[in-house]
């Protein structure tokens, strides 16, 4: 049986604690660490180049869509698993574009978890339920309409980032200084939000981001 070192981020202590001990259980099998939000998840990946990564999609400052995009940039070997309570082919569909190989529903992982880490480990993917022949036909055939890109994949990495931190109420300003950027920059990226999602206002980004689980309602 092979060996696996696996990262855990979810929000919630209890569920990284389930989590943990149901995927310790199998020999060889640890988990190296364990993040709160996803800026710590990749913060970690990085850190520790991990075998799989397990990602909360809902977590906040950074949630696990814009966690995978950034951790296969910083750790190229680490496969993703998306947890989720939404069964949706147009959430796993950003999840694939986001660079994760898997996507299982939180109401399926006591049955299902280890299974979809082995299939990770032997760099497989894994779809739960309805969604897996959909998303992975139409996400594979680029004349398929069921593939074409969302708004949310025509978003950039700092984009995503942006988004989530003006959707969770942090003003501009706010934004810029845990960014490290500029105000001016912000804006500009704000801007470019508005004109790829074709939204007019903030509040039009807040109920996109909610619609489209960037955050938490």
């Amino acid at each position: 049986m092979s060996a696996a070192r696996i990262l855990v981020a979810d929000d919630h202590p209890l569920v990284r604690d389930g989590i943990k001990v149901r995927l310790e259980a199998r020999p060889g099998w640890t988990v190296c660490c364990e993040a709160t939000d996803g800026r710590e998840a990749v913060a970690l990946a990085e850190q520790h180049q991990p075998d799989i990564a397990v990602l909360d999609i809902g977590m906040p400052a950074l949630n696990g869509l814009s966690a995978a995009q950034q951790i296969r940039k910083v750790s190229p070997g680490t496969e993703i698993l998306i947890l989720t309570m939404l069964e949706s082919d147009a959430l796993a569909r950003d999840a694939l574009a986001a660079g994760a190989r898997g996507f299982l529903l939180k109401t399926d992982a006591g049955r299902l978890l280890v299974t979809a880490v082995e299939s990770l480990l032997q760099h497989r993917p894994f779809f739960t339920g309805a969604v897996s022949e959909m998303v992975l036909a139409g996400f594979l055939d680029p004349d398929d309409p069921a593939g074409a890109r969302s708004g949310a994949e025509r978003l950039t990495a700092r984009e995503r980032e942006v988004l989530q931190l003006l959707a969770e109420g942090r003003s501009s300003k706010e934004v810029a200084a845990g960014l490290r950027v500029s105000t001016k920059t912000v804006e500009v990226h704000r801007a470019n939000l508005m004109r790829k999602l074709d939204l007019h206002s903030v509040a039009d980004l807040v109920r996109w981001a909610v619609r489209h689980h960037v955050i938490e309602p």
